[in-house]
């Protein structure tokens, strides 16, 4: 979960993920592909961003952060090596990726080698399109609250290694991390707890946690440590219900996933 915290110290991602619909983005040349693949996502409540060129697609999944990335490999010019480079990028390591074959070039074991989580071959159906979204969608759910940061402001007591107390303001938390403001800046790596209370609720944490990252203006990540299971219960629960409110039957599609999410 390390590299997840890149994630909340970007206001740009921050406003992805907690946006109504789930994201994703189709990279194609082929106005057929995408003639049967775009209202296929749209009708799953699937916004699609749609790129031409593998060089702009790779800045963007750099920058961005989407829950499905679905890649045209065999008839697109450098879309195999989209999709080879895809796990080594920090905001969509984890995305649904979606390989698209033409079946003369790319086979089914090499694209699952290169990182795929589901394969379709061309020509493709608006049928066999469907079936594929569908059983996929519950995973692009499960990773979805796995990255879900709910903005929230509460007030954290910070208790240092010597004592020392430090009140700060959270912005957001996830299910492995939480964004602060504090008026004096905290020092990268240090391990302080964290005490607080989640709004309109009676749950209380005390939480050991690592400062990932800090700048000047005193704003900081900050990564759960050692979170016992209970807590770690509590909090994942309460996230679910945040985002059951951003995106309704989530909760439920979250728990047919189970733990089966593709890798």
């Amino acid at each position: 979960m390390g590299d997840d915290l890149c994630d909340f110290c970007s206001l740009d991602v921050t406003t992805r993920l907690t946006s109504m619909t789930l994201d994703s983005l189709l990279l194609s040349q082929d106005p057929e592909l995408v003639r049967v693949i775009r209202p296929t996502l749209e009708k799953l409540s699937i916004e699609v961003e749609i790129c031409h060129e593998a060089r702009k697609a790779a800045n963007i999944l750099i920058s961005e952060k989407f829950d499905a990335v679905i890649v045209d490999c065999d008839d697109l010019q450098g879309g195999l090596g989209v999709l080879q480079g895809l796990r080594a990028t920090p905001s969509n390591k984890n995305s649904v990726t979606f390989a698209i074959l033409n079946g003369h070039r790319t086979t089914t074991q090499e694209a699952f080698g290169m990182g795929a989580n589901f394969v379709l071959q061309k020509p493709i159906s608006a049928l066999n399109a469907t079936r594929c979204f569908n059983a996929a969608l519950n995973f692009m759910l499960k990773e979805r609250r796995r990255y879900f940061r709910h903005p929230v402001k509460m007030q954290v007591r910070i208790v240092l290694d010597d004592k020392k107390n430090v009140h700060a303001t959270s912005t957001n938390i996830s299910e492995s991390g939480i964004a602060l403001m504090l008026r004096e800046a905290l020092p990268k790596g240090a391990t302080p707890r964290l005490l607080f209370a989640l709004p309109d609720t009676q749950l209380k944490f005390d939480m050991e946690a690592e400062v990932v990252w800090a700048d000047v203006k005193g704003r900081a990540g900050l990564r759960f440590r050692e979170v016992p299971q209970e807590s770690q219960k509590h909090l994942e629960s309460w996230l679910d219900e945040q985002l059951e409110e951003e995106l309704p039957g989530a909760k439920e599609k979250i728990a047919a996933a189970g733990t089966e999410f593709l890798q």
